[in-house]
């Protein structure tokens, strides 16, 4: 996903913000992208973030309903969080939101 396709996601998308995890959600072809700023710390915490993010979506992209295109963004409290409970959070958030049955 471009920087623009980006921009488009979080400007026009709809936020759901969890405690860990901003999952930023617009129509479109079903990409995916991860941000992880330096406000959740190093770079070696911020590729964690990400990659844990990334294998987190994974497993829940399956089954969301009309995903379209989605950012994840990493808050500074997914430091020390593992894969399932962003997992967790995540289909908390996409549940509240009728995307995930």
């Amino acid at each position: 996903m471009r920087a623009a396709d980006i921009r488009r996601v979080r400007e026009t998308g709809r936020d759901l913000r969890g405690e860990r995890v901003i999952l930023c959600v617009a129509p479109g072809s079903g990409r995916c992208a991860v941000i992880a700023t330096r406000r959740v710390g190093s770079a070696v915490e911020r590729n964690r973030a990400r990659r844990i993010l990334r294998a987190a979506w994974r497993a829940l992209e399956p089954e969301v309903e009309g995903a379209g295109d989605v950012v994840l963004v990493a808050r500074p409290a997914i430091r020390g969080a593992k894969t399932q409970d962003l997992v967790a959070e995540m289909n908390g958030l996409l549940q509240r939101e009728g995307r995930r049955p």
